[in-house]
């Protein structure tokens, strides 16, 4: 199991004496506790063991029980104690009990399948914000899905506990939940008839480096820029805090400084102010909603990305389970001519973790956003091409879940030949016969809108009079690209290029 206390890269800032942020004091030590992760009406991982953790006095005897079993633990010296749970079928409820000096009980525990969601507003966004809210709020009564929602707690150290508690899916709740948390979950609820547990840690604007423990980034050369940029942000922060005869000027610095030490860009600030909470707790899998923010480095996320699945892969201690993403939906104007683009190269980089790790899937939305809103507000739909990922791999359900992908391309003449895998039963162009979102380039480099058409083997026959030798092919390339193939399936193909010319973002750190 992973260590209760993580390793904690303390910078400069820390060690002049400057504030930490702490979401709960430590517990006394004289009585048993347990992080807020364990609760009233939580839901436990059905068919695997669970671990149990929390705090007690030195050398206390702690038991442990629920349904027929009851396990005993002796608090270490500095008062931590766990067990594992043996593994539990589906159902409930039940109580899980902790004795020690004193005696806690949990009630109207669920066992079935509990998943985290996790990423960025869009993430975070809830029902209450999103389409036909008013009906979703009359709806929903499904009493057996649950949600706890994580507070937005930067720290560079590890916090124990916060004040969250989980939730009863109820009109009056429902409201207030992650959208495409709750969505997930319903549709997985209504698949299985498994309870379902959402642990809901997203925070929106957030930085994929705050997700993942400093340490890691500080050992890998590939992401010194970004610690050392960070660095020289709590040097000066330091050096400010240290003087007493500071201008306007400087003391706005200062102030803004103080609030980025605590926020969700700063790399090992939400894996130890949140994540480190519950971390542990038994799980299924992963959906995550993020990259947004690190658009402009998206080169750069070709790496750190798969780093933080990894990441959170083993400091779970639950081997490679399922982490399925959504790819950033079309924002911003539509261009009138083919475009570069940071939002197609985080799209792509996002696509390329699939061929990096294991049991991993990709949501495609290119055609659910809007562009004149980072939040769109179709989350049903985004929720249910996650949920066909988790269906197919981990509950059995033959449905198709995997967007159309590029996988070769043949140049004959003034022809490219593209062949695609994923496609199921073939093609269905959206609204109008023929597809529409491709861009083609000779040796110059220099793309324009293309002609396409399937043809009956599958294939897709891209060509453009003004490029007699093509040797590039793209499609859906842009930021809010006009693009309309799909599946006979309904699921979009995914955007890419065949070339690997410079990425704009490839200086970017």
């Amino acid at each position: 199991m992973p260590p209760l206390f993580p390793a904690v890269a303390r910078s400069t800032w820390l060690a002049v004496g400057l504030w930490i942020v702490v979401a709960i004091p430590a517990p006394a030590r004289a009585e048993v506790s347990l992080p807020n992760i364990f609760g009233d009406h939580m839901v436990l991982q059905a068919g695997q063991k669970n671990r149990v953790w929390g705090r007690a006095a030195a050398n206390e005897a702690v038991a442990v029980s629920i349904a027929a079993q009851m396990h005993t633990v002796t608090a270490d010296s500095g008062g931590n104690w766990q067990v594992l749970l043996d593994a539990l079928p589906p159902g409930g409820p039940l109580e899980l009990t902790i004795r020690g000096q004193n005696e806690i009980r949990y009630t109207d525990v669920l066992v079935g399948e509990v998943w985290v969601c996790s990423g960025q507003s869009n993430m975070q966004w809830s029902v209450s914000q999103s389409n036909d809210a008013d009906l979703e709020h009359f709806a929903g009564r499904y009493p057996q899905i649950r949600m706890i929602h994580f507070p937005q707690v930067g720290s560079q150290e590890p916090v124990w506990s916060h004040d969250r508690h989980w939730q009863v899916c109820a009109p009056e709740s429902v409201g207030e939940f992650s959208a495409v948390g709750y969505f997930f979950a319903r549709q997985l609820h209504m698949s299985t008839q498994l309870p379902i547990g959402m642990i809901n840690n997203a925070w929106g604007g957030s930085a994929c480096e705050s997700w993942i423990d400093r340490n890691l980034l500080a050992v890998d050369e590939r992401f010194t820029p970004i610690l050392d940029r960070w660095s020289a942000m709590e040097k000066e922060l330091a050096e400010l805090a240290s003087r007493s005869d500071l201008t306007d000027a400087e003391i706005q610095r200062r102030d803004r400084l103080t609030g980025d030490m605590a926020g969700n860009h700063r790399p090992g600030n939400i894996y130890q102010g949140v994540l480190s909470s519950h971390i542990g707790y038994g799980i299924r899998g992963v959906v995550w909603y993020q990259g947004e923010t690190n658009a402009k480095r998206a080169f750069q996320y070709r790496d750190l990305f798969p780093l933080m699945i990894s990441n959170w892969r083993k400091v779970w201690n639950q081997g490679d389970f399922p982490f399925y993403w959504v790819q950033l939906a079309d924002f911003r104007a539509e261009s009138a001519e083919p475009m570069e683009s940071d939002w197609a190269e985080l799209r792509e980089a996002q696509t390329r973790t699939m061929a990096r790790l294991p049991h991993t899937g990709e949501a495609v939305i290119i055609d659910l956003g809007e562009g004149k809103d980072i939040h769109p507000k179709n989350k049903v739909d985004v929720a249910r091409r996650l949920a066909r990922w988790a269906l197919a791999n981990e509950y059995g359900v033959d449905v198709p879940c995997h967007s159309p992908q590029f996988k070769s391309m043949e140049i004959k003449g003034r022809d490219a030949l593209l062949t695609f895998e994923h496609i199921g039963q073939g093609w269905r162009p959206f609204d109008v016969p023929e597809p529409r979102g491709f861009a083609i380039a000779g040796a110059d480099r220099k793309f324009v809108w293309a002609n396409a058409k399937v043809l009956e083997d599958n294939r897709i026959h891209v060509s453009n009079d003004s490029v007699p030798q093509p040797v590039a092919v793209r499609y859906a390339w842009a930021d809010n690209p006009v693009c309309n193939l799909y599946s006979q399936s309904g699921l979009p193909l995914t955007p890419f290029r065949t070339d690997d010319w410079p990425a704009i973002t490839a200086e970017s750190q």
